[in-house]
């Protein structure tokens, strides 16, 4: 009896959001505080909604999509239904980049952490513990992994409710600013806009969290209603979170010049508020964001897998096999696992690379997907469907070209070498293109709902 190839539907729109928050991690707004701050010239909320109303455009097209094809492969799936298998096919490998090398980041960061607390403990000993827990929670099945990941989220909060409430009482004793109310952080004659969109080219990939969302859709229920709202609702979660969070520290610490290193000037900060105890709940909230996000990071990417290995794109014994226990990807799950080890070898530059190059790719190709399905196919022309699925998507997809061209040399060149491969992988599979890459069949893809 052959083993049937289905995702148990489980999740509900809050594990959804809070998976998609869990990706997104909540405190990575101290991550690129410092360094984004200085690129913005302290107008770091400023730059926070530049970036939220980007990510809303692309955001908006992936909740069309997965309203027609609400299937775990993202916008591989969209792009490939909506445009073209082959095109579709160079999509999913991109974004096999950013998921690939996103969870691995996250061990190496982690690991980095505890080593400088912990400098008697090597430092792979750190990368394969993290990489450990996170291949098993997602092996017991992605609700546990949710569920553990919202309580990660919620812990991540509390700090940031601490931070904040630390932050209101040093400012009302004559701290930073000395006022609640400014705006300067948002607008400052003194500021030139292109500093502002400098500092915006640097958070649009702290977004990252919505698009995982719709990688769920064939375990969520209702996915044509859950994953849409799921998407948007994680989105603008986030960037009124880091809005927020941002204005917040700038009333509190407004000398960003005064930083010692950009790079660990959260630190700085945190310090300077809460002293060492804020500095150590935020230490230990960090390293639960970066385990929340590894676990929800490495869930997606086996979902990618599993799509193109159902697709037959992808070996199918391997990629495209459930465990008929956990009804998960078991051998996707462990070799992402296997393949996170390189946190052992690669550095962080590296890694962040190929991730911002794989991230833009997929934003920009699902807001063409939104042209070609509703716009192009289904002559969806009037008035208001013209806005809806022509301009809104052609700004999407503007906002995130425009971030591709900012990107640096050693991402072009790091994301070109793949995208060859990738290249060169099609035409083996097609046989120089002489075929169809294989696509997937609905009518065979029998979706269990949990009851």
């Amino acid at each position: 009896m052959s083993q049937p190839r289905t995702l148990k539907r489980s999740l509900s729109l809050f594990h959804v959001i809070f998976f998609g928050l869990a990706y997104m991690a909540p405190l990575t707004i101290f991550t690129t505080y410092g360094v984004a701050t200085q690129a913005s010239h302290g107008m770091l909320p400023a730059a926070y909604i530049v970036a939220l109303i980007a990510m809303a455009f692309t955001a908006y097209s992936y909740g069309r999509m997965v309203k027609v094809y609400p299937m775990s492969g993202s916008a591989y799936t969209y792009t490939q239904k909506s445009l073209n298998s082959h095109a579709g096919f160079l999509v999913g490998w991109a974004i096999l980049m950013d998921y690939l090398f996103l969870p691995m980041i996250n061990y190496l960061v982690a690991a980095l952490y505890l080593a400088i607390y912990f400098p008697s403990v090597p430092f792979w000993v750190w990368v394969i513990s993290f990489i450990v827990i996170t291949t098993v929670l997602n092996i017991l099945g992605i609700k546990l992994a949710t569920n553990i990941n919202t309580l990660f989220v919620i812990y991540q909060f509390f700090v940031l409710v601490v931070f904040v409430v630390l932050s209101i009482k040093g400012i009302l004793h004559g701290m930073g600013t000395g006022t609640l109310v400014s705006i300067k952080p948002f607008f400052n004659p003194d500021v030139p806009l292109s500093s502002v969109m400098a500092g915006a080219s640097l958070l649009c990939l702290s977004f990252l969290g919505f698009d995982a969302v719709s990688t769920l859709s064939e375990e969520t229920k209702n996915p044509d209603k859950t994953i849409p709202k799921a998407i948007l609702l994680v989105t603008l979660i986030g960037g009124a979170l880091f809005i927020f969070i941002s204005y917040v520290g700038h009333m509190v610490y407004p000398d960003y010049a005064s930083f010692k290193n950009p790079d660990t000037a959260a630190y700085e900060m945190i310090e300077y508020v809460g002293g060492n105890l804020l500095t150590a709940l935020f230490t230990a909230a960090s390293l639960v964001g970066f385990l929340a996000s590894a676990v929800a990071a490495h869930g997606s990417v086996t979902r990618l897998l599993y799509a193109m290995g159902r697709d037959s794109v992808l070996p199918q014994k391997l990629f495209g096999s459930l465990h008929p226990r956990f009804k998960t990807p078991v051998f996707n799950i462990v070799l992402v696992g296997v393949l996170s080890l390189t946190a052992l070898f690669v550095d962080l530059v590296t890694a962040t690379s190929f991730i911002n190059f794989g991230a833009l790719v997929a934003f920009t190709f699902v807001n063409l997907s939104v042209i070609a399905h509703y716009y192009v196919r289904n002559r969806r022309r009037s008035p208001l469907d013209t806005l809806r699925y022509l301009i809104l998507p052609l700004i999407g997809a503007g906002f995130t070209v425009w971030l591709w061209t900012s990107l640096d040399k050693h991402s072009l060149i790091l994301g070109g070498v793949w995208a060859l491969c990738g290249l060169l992988y099609l035409m083996y599979l097609t046989k120089m293109f002489t075929k169809r890459p294989p696509e997937l069949n609905f009518d065979e893809v029998d979706l269990e709902k949990d009851n």
